[in-house]
């Protein structure tokens, strides 16, 4: 079984994934943040680093995949391949943060990739506004991320909103973390658990 959860920056898809491998016992893979060469200089400089970026963070999550389709495990995933596509790397193209030619690049390879995986099991959406996320990613305190834009964060909900109400790949669960704090009220939590697995049992 493959669980993805997507989500903008600070929606709780880290705590979330934590939460659930726990109480599901399932796997958890998460984004390669801590070791990452690019994402301090891309944020600071975003139309430098983008490219690069992008296809580091591709290269990462297929290779996440290809180890989970040749192996038969139970997974949950923070964030998956196709964010990197149709939201981050699209948004950066809209705001000229990624010329045209390198967006193209980009999405010649993405395509090429993804003909050769399957979608997950489960992709859980976690809706958040720019309040909430500005709050988790204040609190978390990063600090390449402490100079994140408000209309970065803005237009990044717009592209999830887009691709979310168009995603025909699988099941998908919607959960809105205006709404919900699962990392610290055990009711919360235990309504997310009881969603997913009404979805993975087919139970409406």
């Amino acid at each position: 079984m493959h669980i993805a959860i997507v989500g903008n920056i600070g929606a709780g898809k880290t705590t979330l994934t934590e939460l659930l491998a726990k109480h599901l016992s399932y796997e958890a893979q998460f984004e390669a943040v801590e070791n990452n060469p690019y994402l301090e200089d891309f944020y600071s400089d975003m139309k430098r680093w983008s490219f690069n970026l992008q296809i580091y963070f591709l290269n990462s999550r297929f290779q996440q995949i290809l180890e989970l389709q040749t192996e038969n495990r139970n997974i949950i995933q923070d964030r998956t391949i196709y964010e990197d596509a149709y939201i981050f790397a699209e948004n950066l193209h809209d705001m000229g943060l990624m010329t045209s030619r390198d967006y193209e690049n980009y999405r010649a390879i993405f395509d090429n990739i993804t003909s050769f995986i399957k979608p997950p099991d489960l992709l859980i959406y976690l809706k958040a506004s720019v309040p909430t996320l500005v709050n988790n990613i204040q609190r978390r305190g990063r600090e390449y991320e402490a100079g994140i834009r408000l209309d970065y964060l803005s237009k990044l909900n717009e592209k999830y909103k887009k691709w979310i109400d168009s995603y025909t790949q699988g099941k998908l669960l919607i959960l809105d973390k205006d709404k919900l704090d699962f990392a610290n009220k055990p009711e919360d939590l235990g309504f997310v658990i009881n969603s997913i697995e009404r979805e993975i049992n087919g139970l409406f």
